[in-house]
């Protein structure tokens, strides 16, 4: 079999970094809604319009 020295990238650094600023907008949203006095599962939804918002934002940002 031959071998490849050659390693994929799975993704771009550009879509690491942009996805990884999307997750920590929504950790970010999540435990302030909870430690606001929300619910998790309404914590959890905040967080994932906040990851939404900001992956839309950082992609249109960063070029």
């Amino acid at each position: 079999m031959p071998q490849h020295n050659e390693t994929e990238k799975l993704l771009s650094q550009r879509a690491t970094i942009i996805l990884l600023l999307g997750v920590l907008a929504a950790t970010a949203a999540t435990v302030l809604t909870v430690l606001a006095g929300g619910t998790l599962a309404s914590g959890l939804l905040a967080g994932g319009g906040a990851f939404t918002a900001a992956v839309l934002l950082f992609n249109t940002i960063i070029s």
